[in-house]
């Protein structure tokens, strides 16, 4: 992960290891929408991507297979997404997986600033610019997400 941040403003944050994305973003001091959950989506046989996602939102699965165009996907279980990604689930990052999937970033994370994206290991947390973040990633950006009607 630290390759891949050299020269990019960023900081990285420690903390105790949160119950919760509400008790991670508390610890961190940020709001909910700056806190990115990656997810890990399967859209084919060894085929997935990586999809960022606000901490206050949750993936529209019409939008997200409407704009990856395809009619199926699905969330790989506990030990696939670490055989696919080499991270434990609840630490997984773009950032150092073991394969380079792409990145499907939802759209509004470009104007947030700073966002805390997953560093890897249970309570550490990357701090940089949402439009960073997705210019490092090379990510995809795309309307993917709706409120999370829990939060």
């Amino acid at each position: 992960m630290h390759e891949e941040l050299a020269g990019v403003d960023h900081r990285i944050v420690t903390f105790a290891p949160p119950r919760d994305v509400e008790e991670s973003a508390r610890l961190q001091g940020i709001p909910l929408s700056s806190l990115i959950k990656t997810i890990v989506v399967r859209r084919g046989e060894e085929d997935y991507v990586f999809v960022l996602v606000p901490g206050d939102r949750v993936i529209d699965w019409a939008k997200l297979r409407r704009h990856l165009g395809v009619s199926r996907m699905s969330l790989p279980d506990r030990e696939t997404a670490k055989r696919v990604t080499g991270y434990e689930p609840g630490t997984i990052t773009p950032f150092g997986a073991t394969t380079s999937w792409p990145v499907v970033c939802d759209s509004r994370l470009v104007d947030i600033d700073p966002v805390a994206i997953g560093g890897g290991a249970r309570g550490v947390t990357v701090h940089l610019s949402g439009r960073t973040l997705a210019a490092l990633l090379q990510a995809d950006l795309a309307d993917v997400t709706r409120p999370n009607a829990v939060s």
